[in-house]
């Protein structure tokens, strides 16, 4: 890395991670600049390539986080890579997925991790992340009369808490030497069903909740129906099917080993954000 105050560009700096990063590497003596479309200290867009020059201007280490609700962006992820090279980016955490090898045909996820990995100018470090927590909290997986509806068949998913990526993120982008060149799979210390995350919530909030196992394909056309691209739809079918059949995320020691503590409870995450659930859902 340069001899200059180390600086980190956060995108999706107002994002459930990204908003956590900033306060994180500050307590680590890293500058920082997150990025979004609004309401982050400089405006980045992924379709708007006058956004980028500016946002990389100064900066050695990159939070990267691909343009959400689409699964082709591996050419337009390598042009802002090329760019940030040039700008004099040294070490990129990228925020993936879980089983991120295993993705689809026509989901590029693999291949932003592939690009990153083949590259001489940078090192990275792959952050591979499952359901996180706080889908249940806000409008990915809402408590609507009393009831969380998605598609599992009875599977289970080892839920993380957004403030445990962070906090990983933010070791990696503290010590990209230590780090580079590893792929960390962050989970939640339980594999839950979501029945069971149904009933701490009900536990913690004070009211009855359920919930329901929809049928897949309709869920999925609901997703669509409700503005989701027609082209992500497959990835909606991948992350569902993942736990259907019993391939969703299980527990790993990942998020100890860089953190030097357990991650975060289900439980613990729901008693944080039991307000969330004492107002129904519109």
């Amino acid at each position: 890395m340069s001899n200059e105050a180390p600086t980190a560009l956060i995108l999706g700096g107002t994002g459930r991670s990204g908003s956590l990063l900033a306060g994180k590497l500050a307590q680590g003596g890293i500058a920082t600049r997150t990025a979004s479309r609004r309401g982050a200290d400089v405006r980045f867009d992924w379709d708007d390539p006058a956004t980028h020059a500016d946002a990389l201007a100064g900066v050695d280490r990159l939070y990267l986080v691909t343009p959400v609700l689409r699964v082709r962006y591996a050419d337009q992820v390598a042009a802002f890579l090329d760019l940030a090279e040039a700008a004099g980016v040294r070490h990129v955490t990228f925020l993936s997925t879980y089983n991120a090898d295993q993705a689809p045909q026509g989901v590029d996820i693999a291949a932003v991790e592939a690009d990153l990995a083949a590259r001489q100018a940078l090192t990275s470090t792959v952050l591979r992340p499952a359901w996180v927590m706080q889908n249940f909290a806000d409008d990915h997986l809402p408590v609507i009369d009393g009831v969380i509806t998605a598609p599992s068949g009875g599977g289970r998913e080892a839920f993380v808490d957004a403030a445990d990526i962070a906090a990983v993120a933010a070791k990696t982008l503290m010590d990209p030497v230590a780090h580079a060149g590893t792929t960390y799979t962050l989970t939640g210390p339980q594999a839950l069903t979501f029945r069971e995350a149904a009933d701490t919530i009900a536990s913690v909030s004070g009211r009855p909740v359920f919930y329901h196992d929809i049928d897949q394909e309709a869920w999925i056309n609901g997703a669509l129906a409700a503005g989701a691209p027609a082209d992500y739809a497959v990835m909606l079918h991948w992350l569902t099917s993942a736990i259907i059949s019993a391939n969703g995320s299980k527990p790993t020691d990942d998020i100890e080993t860089v953190t030097g503590r357990p991650p975060t409870a289900f439980r613990e995450f729901a008693e944080r954000s039991a307000h969330a659930w004492t107002v129904e859902a519109k």
